[in-house]
């Protein structure tokens, strides 16, 4: 055995490390339970149909029966016709009314003239100007009181001296068979310098009218109105 003790140690190493090998090797796995489910279907469902019942309705009557006899009545009334006399007239037709030439009466219209300031009769009078004797003292007088209204009457609108904007403003206006200031009129060359003449001149006061031949009569008239800024 002393002999052979080199090889029986190499054998039992040999036997050990497979040992060790196969023990390091080894694997273990966790056992599971295996669960089978199992659904029971019907195979046939019975389903539950409810029973109803017919109604048998009744049909609806017949239409009534037209008679068989229709008897036609006579009208026995007699209809009076009327005739309707035509009421338009021709050559034919006499008038029997008289109508007297007093009885109508004429309405005299009174004619809307305007007769121009140089070539009237009368010139309209302006308060304060009643004293006046000839027509061309009222005239004289007339253009005074004119200058001094619109003197005192005069603003300088506030837009155009801002712009600096002046210039000359004809007005023209009528003094009607009353007495009063109407139809006016601007020209100028703003229209704030247009808008304040216009109200100078409607400030007027009311005038004796101008007359002709008798009547009162429409009297244009026409002024400038200077607007300028002193420099």
């Amino acid at each position: 055995m002393n002999r052979n003790s080199g090889l029986y140690f190499v054998i039992g190493l040999t036997l050990v490390l497979l040992v060790v090998w196969r023990a390091l090797e080894y694997k273990t796995y966790d056992t599971q339970s295996e669960y089978v489910q199992v659904m029971n279907v019907q195979d046939e469902l019975d389903e539950d149909i409810p029973i109803t019942k017919a109604l048998n309705t009744p049909p609806p009557p017949p239409p009534p029966l037209a008679p068989e006899i229709i008897e036609i009545v006579e009208d026995a009334s007699e209809v009076e016709e009327t005739i309707i006399e035509s009421s338009e007239i021709n050559q034919n037709t006499v008038i029997e009314e008289e109508v007297a030439v007093n009885d109508v009466e004429v309405a005299e219209e009174e004619e809307e003239i305007s007769v121009p300031f140089a070539v009237i009769e009368n010139v309209p009078v302006f308060p304060g100007c009643e004293s006046m004797k000839t027509n061309a003292e009222k005239k004289a007088c007339f253009q005074t009181k004119i200058q001094e209204h619109v003197k005192k009457e005069f603003k300088y609108p506030a837009t155009a001296l801002e712009l600096n904007i002046q210039g000359k403003v004809f007005v023209y206006f009528v003094i009607d068979q009353k007495g009063y200031i109407t139809g006016i009129k601007t020209r100028g060359p703003d229209a704030n310098l247009e808008k304040e003449a216009s109200r100078i001149v409607a400030a007027l006061p009311k005038m004796k009218p101008g007359r002709q031949r008798g009547n009162n009569v429409k009297v244009p008239y026409s002024i400038p109105i200077n607007f300028k800024m002193g420099g």
